[in-house]
């Protein structure tokens, strides 16, 4: 009820701001004024007004808004300990063996792995950098056509 009144009383206040305006030949911060004005009576006889002032004055919703604060903070706690974990390299677990030791490999640990040595074929040079002259090329040709 007072809040629906104050909303009541503040838009006539606004329009007439709108109108002291208007006579001084702003129109367009006049009617941007007008507009302002008109929202508090709008959401008075939307009935929003009534939904707010309900809701505020509830307890339970104040433990809610509480609640979404406790679980905003988990989220950001965890986040950063997960920023913090990835500068760590992940840890390897060794495989276990049936009875609890540590397994060992069948075969030595490097009998399956690719050559890296180096192979028969040669590998291509690579290509050098084009020199630095010539990067210029273009921007003289450019001058030059308008005769700079």
């Amino acid at each position: 009820m007072l809040a629906e009144t104050i909303c009541s009383a503040v838009s006539p206040a606004g329009l007439g701001i709108a109108a002291v305006t208007a006579y001084r030949r702003r129109f367009r911060a006049a009617t941007r004024i007008a507009a302002y004005a008109l929202v508090p009576v709008a959401l008075v006889l939307t009935g929003v007004v009534e939904w707010i002032a309900g809701t505020v004055f509830k307890p339970s919703v104040w433990i809610g808004f509480g609640l979404l604060g406790v679980a905003w903070a988990l989220l950001l706690a965890t986040r950063a300990v997960e920023r913090r974990a990835l500068g760590r390299p992940p840890r390897q677990k060794e495989p276990k063996a049936a009875g609890g030791r540590p397994a060992r490999d069948a075969v030595a640990p490097d009998a399956s792995a690719p050559s890296l040595g180096a192979g028969s074929r040669p590998r291509p040079a690579p290509e050098r950098a084009a020199a630095p002259a010539d990067d210029f090329s273009d921007i003289e040709a450019i001058l030059k056509k308008h005769g700079i």
